[in-house]
């Protein structure tokens, strides 16, 4: 019997900050978030962050915690549960971090009689942080409970054509009666080095070299777990479905953690210099990195950012929602299950 498993990030389970703090210890000791040997992670997660960071992020959830609980919780339990009205296998759903945990969905679809799991890593883009870390945990559990279960889990699907007209749609609504001269894609950034070790071909990433083509619009395998490849690509796609000029339009990186380089540019110096120095008054947020509106979505830029862009200057500052259950999108992941 088949089942699916649709898989988010996670949230705290509330906004106090000893909540705040479980959660940020489980997600920031997870070696593929902070890839630095085990006694160097747990240095600065457990000696630094977890001592100075959950009081602020406590505070930032409490701006966006809805009655019913996290967004993101919310938001991905609307979307499993309108899947599973377009499906006749049983959908489960589960978070990388915090609750429901991974170990809980394959129980329950073990427990419904499913041997073969359908493993839905809710990001359209591939990244060591996000899509790998999930493939290899549910991996490990199979092992150790479910040793009968076969998993296969779904690819980055930034290049879907039916996940970008999803997108596109979405983006072309919002917008449709909202006034703005350029549109900004922000994702979430992660390090340099990640990109270079989900390089396969160990030789595709490297530095722009001047009168070479960057290495991201340059054909290799290596595109395939790249995400900034991907993230660039999202852009692209996006802009030609919706017939956009490219020139209005920029791709920026946000939540950098630390002292080491993460992609660039930088959202919040990106919004800031939009308004300082190109003169933009009007500016739309898109944030294809997430399926979900989360604290990065609804604090860090629909308030934060927007704080930012006005402050500098600009006058009009639209975020566009993430596509969380719309109605296309499900009929769209619904049309992958249907198909497994």
């Amino acid at each position: 019997m088949k089942g699916v498993l649709l898989v988010n990030l996670g949230s705290p389970k509330s906004t106090d900050p000893k909540d705040v703090k479980n959660y940020l210890g489980e997600f920031l000791m997870d070696e593929r978030v902070i890839d630095v040997p085990y006694w160097l992670r747990s240095f600065i997660v457990k000696g630094i962050i977890l001592n100075t960071r959950p009081k602020q992020s406590a505070a930032a959830y409490k701006k966006i915690w809805w009655k019913d609980g996290s967004p993101l919780i919310v938001l991905s339990e609307r979307l499993q549960k309108k899947v599973q009205q377009k499906t006749e296998l049983p959908v489960a759903l589960a978070m990388r971090y915090g609750n429901p945990n991974l170990k809980s969905g394959l129980q329950e679809l073990h427990d419904k009689g499913v041997t073969e799991v359908m493993l839905v890593p809710l990001y359209p883009q591939f990244a060591m942080a996000t899509t790998e870390t999930i493939v290899v945990l549910a991996e490990e559990l199979r092992k150790e409970f479910f040793p009968k279960m076969k998993i296969t889990d779904v690819p980055a699907f930034y290049n879907k054509p039916e996940y970008i007209s999803a997108l596109s749609n979405s983006i072309k609504d919002y917008l449709a009666d909202k006034d703005y001269d350029h549109v900004l894609f922000s994702y979430h950034g992660v390090p340099e080095r990640h990109i270079r070790k989900s390089d396969i071909t160990k030789s595709h990433c490297k530095p722009h070299i001047p009168g070479e083509a960057p290495c991201c619009s340059s054909p290799s395998k290596a595109h395939e777990f790249c995400y900034k490849h991907q993230c660039l690509q999202t852009t692209k796609n996006v802009i030609e479905a919706l017939g956009w000029d490219k020139n209005k339009v920029s791709t920026s990186f946000q939540s950098r953690l630390g002292v080491d380089p993460w992609l660039q540019p930088y959202t919040d110096r990106t919004i800031v210099n939009k308004a300082e120095k190109d003169g933009i008054k009007k500016l739309a947020i898109v944030t294809p990195a997430f399926v979900s509106d989360c604290l990065e979505t609804l604090e860090e830029i629909a308030m934060e950012g927007k704080h930012e862009f006005l402050e500098a200057g600009g006058e009009e500052f639209h975020t566009v929602p993430c596509i969380n259950d719309n109605n296309e999108w499900v009929d769209v992941l619904a049309g992958w299950i249907n198909e497994f």
